[in-house]
């Protein structure tokens, strides 16, 4: 089978779509499928070491839900993706967020293959897919499976586009995330560890959980405040919080390599997200689980799908900063419960494995596959006259503004 993966998003910046399409590459390799990886990137191709990467276009940083997404609007990728349509001939697209503008768009419009789309995020509400629906819809009908990877981010996507959802959530490398490693030495010293690792944005919560280790400093001294994000966001807004409040034992550790962040779970007694919403699923909740971290996250929609309050850790609700306080300190008292919360997390995490995972989404190819006999992938759909403007009038309606489109039917 030849397949195509294709994300909005910079393939040079760290992100969970694009963490998500490598392990799908590297399993679909392993079974012996060939596979390109389509995407903008902010450096040239030549820095990858990854031969089936094809970059396409050049990512601008664009504000949205509370974070920024780093995606390519240019309206000239046309005859780029033709080109690669024709000389590929793939038999099944694979578009992840399908309706982002404007690559996964691009090649919805041409692509005459197998087209499958993930739908990977989870807010509240989108003004980009309110607005925009009626001229989207045309688009999200070239679409022959849809794929979302949690019940919320169904839901979300539900309300706008209405149709069937195979659910297949996203997965974890256990091979790389296990509780096998070797903790970090310098945090290897009778502390009580608590770990955060995520962007520095409001929405991340992690305000709320460095109020709390106020409350849990006071209660149990000989804790320690781990802080895994890049350098950026909010971050020295927090660093100069902490220091105004004289909290101790707060250790911002930057950003850490993939290679080494098992290690910061297995140094961690627990693992915190206190994230206020827009999570979808919550790929840091696999990791942790994956190396037998207790986590004790949000109850919002998308955690709560991956963990079972008093399983696999506990759920306090958002934006309460004592609450969080609370359920960190039952933890920190309790090793017998952090221990039978260990052992559940690595029973939970092997459904999330990415060979199980990838195998699901191939049978899922498969049986679209079968539906569709006799497809001519290479060729690709011819543009009406008016596409310049539809896709002009797409590209406002998706920045946020009204578009005066007329209906699509």
């Amino acid at each position: 089978m030849k397949i195509a993966l294709v994300s909005p998003y910079d393939y040079a910046y760290p992100g969970g779509v694009t963490s998500h399409i490598t392990q799908l590459h590297r399993r679909y390799v392993e079974a012996g499928h060939q596979v390109r990886i389509i995407a903008p990137s902010s450096v040239p191709q030549e820095h990858f070491d990854n031969p089936d990467l094809i970059v396409c276009g050049t990512p601008t940083s664009v504000p949205a839900s509370g974070s920024v997404a780093r995606i390519t609007i240019s309206l000239r990728l046309s005859s780029r993706v033709k080109g690669i349509l024709e000389r590929e001939r793939f038999d099944v697209v694979h578009l992840h967020e399908p309706l982002m503008p404007m690559l996964p768009l691009t090649f919805l419009r041409f692509s005459n293959a197998v087209n499958v789309g993930t739908f990977h995020a989870h807010r509240d509400r989108s003004l980009a897919y309110f607005y925009a629906r009626r001229l989207l819809k045309r688009w999200f009908r070239r679409l022959d499976g849809k794929i979302a990877v949690s019940p919320p981010a169904m839901d979300f996507v539900g309300r706008y586009f209405p149709g069937y959802y195979n659910v297949i959530p996203n997965g974890i490398d256990l091979d790389h995330f296990n509780p096998n490693v070797a903790p970090m030495p310098g945090f290897d010293d009778g502390k009580f560890n608590i770990l955060f690792v995520g962007r520095f944005e409001k929405r991340k919560g992690l305000r709320y959980l460095v109020r709390a280790f106020a409350y849990i400093k006071s209660q149990l001294p000989n804790t320690r405040l781990i802080i895994v994000g890049p350098d950026g966001g909010l971050r020295a807004g927090y660093e100069r919080s902490i220091q105004r409040a004289g909290l101790q034992d707060v250790v911002f550790a930057g950003f850490v390599s993939y290679d080494e962040l098992p290690r910061y779970y297995r140094s961690a007694h627990v693992f915190c997200s206190p994230a206020t919403g827009q999570e979808s699923q919550g790929i840091v909740l696999l990791e942790a689980l994956a190396c037998g971290t207790p986590v004790v996250a949000s109850n919002i929609e998308g955690f709560a799908s991956v963990i079972t309050d008093g399983e696999e850790g506990l759920l306090p609700p958002p934006k309460n900063d004592r609450k969080l306080a609370e359920a960190l300190l039952q933890l920190a008292r309790n090793p017998e419960e952090r221990s039978e919360m260990s052992r559940r997390a690595l029973i939970t995490a092997e459904f999330y494995s990415w060979r199980r995972v990838a195998h699901q989404v191939l049978s899922y190819y498969e049986r679209l596959l079968l539906s569709r006999p006799g497809i001519t992938a290479a060729a690709p759909v011819p543009p009406r006259e008016e596409e310049p403007g539809r896709w002009r009038r797409l590209l406002t309606s998706l920045s946020g503004r009204r578009s005066r489109a007329p209906r699509v039917r």
